[in-house]
């Protein structure tokens, strides 16, 4: 079995470990979601990871509910983002951004329109606004005629993330977004071609990948799903028949990757004791999977590859705090805690000024 730290093709991209870096929300950008100049020496800081998946990344103003998060639908996003890939090259690394659109999961005083989903319905809690958080809203459900819209947007975006510099994409589907509020039937309410059944609720995600693909090429393009829980309120009847259908569906359009996040009881985001299904995945998906469920640890990552569920695995929160990673789970150096209250600060704090460990061995 493959080693943590041996390379692997990720499609188009050559990565020199099998430590990916998760796409990790940060609230760095300003309020035109316009990448800040920290944000370069973020990511550069982690350019030893195999693969940078950037922090999502909206698709267009309809689509980024979540405030400060950078987006890639104007030209000053596109600006902005290029010193942040060409630093991440310079420092040997790959990075690709992952595209965006949270449906309900956001609020309209940020959208500046009411938030669209599937169906006409609400997460339980509250969102994060400029303002703080407030209560989630009902949705307006998408029609139809504005899905060639939708596919538009995400067209856009892809060809704004590699005029931008990104080694490619990766389509977020997950994490209860808006193509996962499709994906699932406790969302999904729908009486069209979009809903109803697995195939037509699959529709969205096939459709979306194969417009993506036209732009990027399949081998610059993956996806990622969430198909054991961490969804935000939004579940299935069905997951082992729904997700597999959907891996079956990306494995028939050759894509670089499918990356599954698999929350566990005790996940950072999300609890679940729903057993993962990576498995049945590994059955449906003819390509290079990679999964993430907050591993922390050499030992637990590798079981993953050796069990032969995964061919990488990505790191998410570890990456928080320590910007080389690879090399502290190389060398067994203890991990570095982070600051849960300067996740999303704007600042510095927290941010970058997590040192290296050549610089705590100083």
């Amino acid at each position: 079995m493959p080693s943590l730290f041996d390379p692997i093709t990720l499609g188009a991209v050559e990565a020199p470990n099998r430590i990916i870096m998760a796409p990790l929300t940060r609230g760095r950008a300003d309020r035109d979601a316009v990448p800040s100049d920290i944000m370069v020496e973020y990511y550069t800081q982690r350019a030893s990871a195999g693969l940078i998946i950037s922090e999502a990344t909206g698709i267009s103003r309809e689509g980024l509910g979540w405030p400060f998060a950078p987006g890639l639908w104007t030209d000053a996003q596109v600006a902005a983002w290029k010193p942040v890939t060409d630093s991440v090259h310079t420092a040997g690394g790959r990075i690709v951004a992952q595209l965006w659109h949270m449906g309900r999961q956001g609020h309209s005083s940020v959208y500046e329109t009411q938030p669209v989903s599937s169906s006409a319905t609400a997460t339980e809690g509250q969102a994060h606004t400029f303002e703080g958080k407030k209560d989630f809203e009902v949705a307006r459900p998408l029609d139809t005629n504005e899905i060639p819209r939708l596919l538009a947007d995400y067209e856009l975006a892809t060809k704004n993330a590699l005029a931008a510099g990104f080694d490619g994409v990766q389509i977020h589907a997950a994490n209860g977004y808006l193509i996962d509020q499709f994906l699932r039937d406790n969302a999904n309410f729908r009486t069209d071609e979009y809903g109803g059944s697995i195939e037509n609720r699959v529709r969205l995600l096939r459709e979306v990948a194969e417009r993506v693909i036209s732009v990027a090429g399949a081998d610059r393009v993956s996806v990622r799903l969430s198909p054991n829980g961490d969804s935000q309120g939004v579940d299935d009847s069905n997951p082992e028949a729904l997700f597999t259908a959907a891996a079956k569906a990306l494995s028939d359009l050759g894509i670089a990757f499918l990356e599954l996040r698999e929350p566990g009881p005790d996940g950072t985001f999300g609890k679940t004791d729903v057993p993962k299904l990576s498995p049945a995945i590994r059955k449906a998906f003819n390509g290079v999977l990679i999964v993430n469920s907050d591993y922390t640890t050499v030992e637990e990552a590798q079981a993953e590859l050796d069990s032969g569920n995964a061919d990488a695995i990505t790191f998410g929160r570890t990456f928080i705090a320590n910007p080389d990673l690879p090399e502290r789970l190389r060398t067994g150096a203890p991990l570095a805690q982070d600051d849960a209250k300067t996740w999303y600060s704007q600042g510095p704090e927290g941010y970058i000024d997590y040192p290296a460990l050549e610089t705590v061995n100083a």
